[in-house]
């Protein structure tokens, strides 16, 4: 008998050659697990396709200049971000109540705050306030103390990394904007551009040792609180990473530095924020430092991002994920082999033309954001599979 109906590719694949690939790995296909009749649920108990981020795997993480901004919110979870890091916060302590309120306004969109800031920078210079532990200067035990509530009050609402610097002086006098990959906005460092800036007269002029020693009496007082209360404290290196900043020895500004300061207060909670960029910068090779920091557990959250380097501590330009001296894929590799399970941020996205066009006060939520989260979501899912077989 033949059949009348029309021969269609769609049908055969969609009832034959479905139930044949099904049958064969001996599992029900995806509507016959969830019922007939059942509402259509987009993440099944067994879920096909990509892996996901877990309790067990890194997370992603990017900025949210206002966390109770519901809009802003929504747009950063559409690009599949979970995790927020906050760095516009106001000077110490943050009590409960400016922190209760955003944990809440979060958690209505299923969204943590993974990682604050402290604030060590203010209106381009340095804080004020932050400047007395710096430079070792009378008051800083009051404003190391409003440092440890809040880092109590971190722990209290489960925020498990807390970010600090120790900058005598960024030197951000070096940079400069200047046109990449299609005219694209990138960002060139070149230490020349500010060897002959004297200090400046808030800050003056700061040597290495001391600075070193001003450090260590901040790490001594605060370490013990955060590991006391479960909380990680991570220290972004210099960056730029040029030794001497209007007058000042930078401490953090190499390798042998990053291992002094994880072994001055040995500690789960004194921890480094392992950024792939700096350690480019640096002249190292981001595969053995990340190895190094990761195996010990000494990685606080990770800063993922790409730079073509002429010249260590010198001479650099900050480029596309994509495209640089990195090898971002080995970066991701690494850090799941380690089993790393804290946040990576995918920061410094280049400027990019059709990000002119929108309105300012947009964010993180631009294409240039989230051209970075795209290209590091992919990094992290084919290295789960190949490393973990996720």
């Amino acid at each position: 008998m033949t059949d009348s109906k029309p021969f269609s590719r769609r049908v055969l694949l969609q009832t034959s050659g479905g139930a044949l690939l099904a049958g064969a790995a001996g599992i029900a296909p995806a509507w016959a697990q969830q019922g007939p009749n059942a509402p259509y649920n987009p993440h099944p108990a067994k879920r096909t396709g990509q892996p996901q981020e877990g309790p067990d795997t890194p997370k992603l993480t990017i900025y949210m200049d206002n966390l109770l901004d519901e809009a802003e919110a929504i747009r950063i979870k559409q690009l599949g971000i979970n995790w927020i890091d906050a760095q516009a916060v106001p000077e110490q302590p943050w009590g409960m109540d400016y922190l209760q309120p955003r944990v809440d306004a979060l958690k209505k969109h299923d969204m943590h705050i993974g990682i604050m800031m402290i604030r060590w920078s203010y209106k381009g210079g340095m804080d004020p306030e932050m400047s007395k532990i710096v430079y070792g200067l009378p008051g800083r035990d009051e404003e190391i103390a409003k440092i440890k509530q809040t880092i109590v009050n971190c722990g209290k609402l489960g925020i498990p990394v807390v970010e600090w610097n120790f900058y005598n002086h960024r030197a951000t006098d070096g940079y400069q904007q200047v046109p990449g990959r299609g005219g694209a906005g990138y960002t060139e460092f070149k230490a020349e551009r500010m060897k002959d800036m004297p200090p400046l007269p808030a800050e003056g002029a700061h040597t290495y040792e001391e600075t070193w020693k001003n450090m260590t009496y901040f790490l001594k007082e605060v370490v013990p609180v955060a590991e006391k209360n479960n909380v990680v404290l991570s220290v972004h290196p210099n960056d730029p990473p040029a030794p001497m900043s209007r007058g000042s020895a930078q401490v953090l500004n190499s390798f042998s530095d990053w291992k002094r300061l994880v072994e001055t207060v040995n500690s789960p909670s004194n921890c480094m924020t392992w950024d792939c960029g700096v350690t480019r910068e640096l002249g190292e090779d981001p595969i053995v430092v990340g190895n190094w920091l990761a195996s010990r557990n000494r990685i606080g959250q990770v800063h993922f991002r790409n730079v073509v380097m002429r010249k260590p501590r010198a001479d650099y330009t900050e480029v596309f994920p994509d495209d640089g001296d990195n090898d971002m894929f080995e970066v991701m590799k690494l850090l799941v082999k380690n089993n790393y399970k804290r946040l990576i941020f995918p920061e410094h996205p280049r400027g990019l033309d059709i990000d002119k066009l929108l309105p300012k006060g947009i964010g993180t939520t631009t294409a240039g954001w989230a051209y970075d989260v795209g290209h590091c979501k992919a990094m992290l899912q084919i290295a789960l599979r190949q490393v973990r077989g996720l």
